[in-house]
């Protein structure tokens, strides 16, 4: 009886210890930015560099230098330096199955181009006419000239 007693009281006294405070989970590191938000970036850092044939800067660039440029910067990605050479990389997607960061191409007669597709059907690209620019794939103008599209990024 004397051990029950004394069990007893060692129960109701560990039920009165206090507790350590549970602990908080650590907090999570802030997710990366999106390929989205990147391309946005980028373009606010471009919009309207001048179109220069065979450029490579902000005094002017050609459509697959500034591809080149943004992978490296924004991405940490390496491209190759010539249009011919970028639809040679990364797998064939579907226009259907674009995601941002995706090579978009183009054929203008012999002439090739390529941009970067940034969602909801827009591209981001260094047009001969407007310099770094956003265009829309549903431009009947783009459409006409789709070839293929290239994705880079996994």
């Amino acid at each position: 009886m004397r051990f029950l007693t004394a069990l007893a009281c060692c129960l109701l006294l560990s039920s009165c210890a206090s507790k350590a405070p549970p602990t908080a989970p650590a907090p999570k590191p802030k997710a990366a930015s999106t390929v989205t938000e990147k391309l946005h970036s980028q373009y606010r850092q471009w919009r309207g560099v001048k179109y220069r044939l065979g450029g490579t800067s902000k005094s002017g660039v050609d459509c697959s230098a500034f591809t080149q440029i943004t992978f490296a910067q924004q991405f940490d990605a390496s491209l190759r330096r010539t249009t011919a050479e970028q639809v040679k990389q990364g797998h064939w997607i579907s226009q259907q199955k674009l995601r941002p960061g995706d090579l978009v191409f183009f054929k203008i007669g012999r002439v090739r181009h390529v941009g970067i597709y940034q969602g909801d059907g827009m591209f981001l690209h260094a047009s001969t006419s407007l310099g770094v620019t956003v265009s829309a794939l549903a431009d009947p103008y783009w459409q006409a000239h789709y070839w293929t599209a290239r994705r880079i990024l996994q």
